[in-house]
């Protein structure tokens, strides 16, 4: 994300100089006269758009806080102020976010503004709060409205998801990402001709184009060639193409073909959907800090500080690689009644990026653990508690999946020192494949070749593999392959270790109307299938750079 406005509100921002609270700004001239605080104020502040626009962001910040200096609590100061900071310092930008809401109360676009940066943190109960006021004050607020529909989407509100994309499709039906949205909603409820039929009509419109071509290539398998597939290779025919639109319609031509058994062909896709990508991943870096969590976490130092955190049992995490069997383990496991998925939350890895776990370091992190106290431990795990219990406030269990935690896997047993920890692993060669071949987003950026994948999965095994030992018997493995070959078998044990009597609903997860929001979305809407073990062999030569990388970890 840069640090320009959110999409679509550029226009209003301006126009916002103009109508804060209800205050009508006075028309700027050109006077002999000295300006007056307030028409001084205003052109600071357009000069700060202007140089936003033109990525020039310090200079905008410094006008703001020219601003502030001689009118505090100015609130469009606040609010471009806010707009800086996101996808740097979210936190800072949602104070002033806050601030400027407090000045303008009646300012929809304020609203819009501090519930879409609580979106953005995985903070839906605030967010839905903010966006619905935000829809209050104005009833065509047509953005608003798709980013309520997401929020609410993500707090496993699909009904009232689904109300607000109706809503906005009926203010403007040509608005780009009302259909994807209600599709993609619908969709995560398994409701998929339904989905279907706004995405082939968001593709006649063409309406956000590439986004719906990818989101109708995975709202099924495909059995023979259908019409979108040529639609989809004449679009890349343009030379023209942005990057972002060449990367999901090359994706969404590989996963067509790779359905149709086209295996060859749909690597060449899959392969020109990375290049339009161009992700980047510095693997010396993530071994350094793979070796940094491995050195840090030792028994010596964990040991005395298991029992410091908050003794509840409600908390599960369902960790691993992506594309390992993660959603199919926790829609088994949601389908007990006394069990919420609560979906991939954010909360434990913005806490932990809080006290120094970050992408550049984690050394502020170990300090953070090794001088932590049990007051601030309890307190810790207590924020992380109160989150999680906002999803489900009476189950029993809670499930975090957020694939990823397995490298917090030495901060959960400190904070949480009862929590269950599900551990889904799957052949080599077969997880790391799906995820090239997946729609990953940057933040997956180690799938950027088949080479670097394989490398990165070692690291990934060789952290795992740790934990193991520092925390025997503490970690339930979960392997792929045995549920497929023992579904009832492999459920029982999973819901035994989860300490609930067993229930015949785990059986028929499929029939679980709860939302998903990956893209296994389709996969868990189906009976569990056999197609999925060893499906690397159907790519034969073309995956050797992964074989190779994987080394003694590929099964063949």
């Amino acid at each position: 994300m840069n640090n320009r406005l959110p999409p679509g509100l550029s226009k209003h921002v301006k126009s916002g100089l103009a109508s804060k609270q209800n205050v009508k700004l006075p028309t700027l001239r050109q006077p002999k006269a000295k300006l007056s605080r307030a028409q001084g104020d205003d052109m600071l502040l357009r000069r700060a758009l202007e140089l936003q626009q033109a990525d020039r962001l310090p200079e905008a910040e410094e006008l703001c806080h020219r601003v502030l200096a001689r009118t505090p609590e100015h609130p469009m100061a606040l609010y471009i102020l806010g707009t800086l900071g996101l996808g740097f310092d979210d936190k800072l930008s949602i104070e002033y976010f806050a601030r400027a809401v407090n000045q303008a109360p009646l300012n929809a676009y304020f609203h819009f503004s501090l519930g879409d940066a609580y979106l953005m943190v995985g903070e839906h109960a605030l967010a839905i709060r903010y966006l619905q006021r935000a829809c209050d004050l104005k009833p065509d607020f047509v953005e608003a409205l798709c980013t309520l529909g997401r929020a609410h989407l993500e707090f496993d509100q699909a009904d009232c998801a689904i109300s607000s994309y109706e809503k906005a499709l009926r203010l403007n039906s040509d608005y780009p990402y009302v259909r994807t949205g209600l599709a993609n909603t619908l969709a995560s409820i398994g409701r998929m001709n339904e989905a279907t039929v706004h995405l082939k009509e968001a593709i006649e419109r063409r309406l956000d184009l590439p986004a719906a071509y990818s989101a109708f290539a995975g709202t099924r398998r495909f059995t023979e060639e259908p019409p979108e597939l040529g639609s989809i290779l004449r679009e890349l025919s343009n030379s023209n193409l942005e990057p972002v639109s060449a990367q999901r319609l090359h994706h969404a031509a590989g996963k067509m073909l790779n359905d149709l058994q086209r295996y060859s062909q749909a690597m060449d896709h899959f392969q020109n959907a990375k290049k339009a990508a161009d992700y980047q991943f510095d693997l010396e870096f993530y071994r350094r800090r793979v070796d940094s969590m491995i050195d840090f976490f030792r028994l010596e130092m964990v040991a005395p500080k298991v029992n410091y955190g908050d003794p509840s049992d409600v908390p599960v995490f369902v960790l691993g690689m992506p594309r390992s069997g993660t959603s199919l383990t926790e829609q088994i496991c949601a389908s007990h009644p006394d069990v919420n998925g609560a979906g991939e939350l954010t909360k434990l890895m913005r806490m932990a990026s809080a006290i120094g776990f970050t992408p550049q370091s984690a050394d502020a992190l170990h300090r953070s653990l090794a001088l932590m106290t049990i007051e601030q431990s309890r307190m810790l795990s207590q924020e992380y508690l109160s989150h999680l219990r906002k999803k489900a406030p009476t189950a029993l269990r809670i499930i975090d999946k957020r694939p990823h935690n397995f490298e917090l896997i030495g901060l959960i047993a400190v904070l949480l020192p009862n929590a269950r920890i599900i551990h889904c692993r799957r052949d080599a060669i077969d997880t790391c494949l799906s995820c090239f071949i997946s729609n990953l987003d940057r933040g997956h950026s180690y799938t950027s070749d088949l080479k670097t994948i394989g490398l990165y999965y070692r690291e990934y095994d060789r952290l795992m593999r740790h934990w193991e030992a520092i925390f025997p018997g503490r970690i339930f493995e979960s392997r792929y392959e045995d549920l497929v070959s023992d579904q009832e078998g492999h459920s029982r044990r999973l819901i035994d270790y989860l300490g609930l009597a067993w229930d015949e609903a785990c059986l028929g997860f499929f029939n679980n109307d709860k939302s998903v929001r990956t893209i296994s979305r389709w996969q868990v809407r189906q009976p569990i299938y056999k197609s999925s073990v060893k499906r690397w062999k159907n790519y034969g030569d073309r995956i050797q750079p992964l074989i190779d990388a994987l080394g003694d970890l590929a099964e063949v």
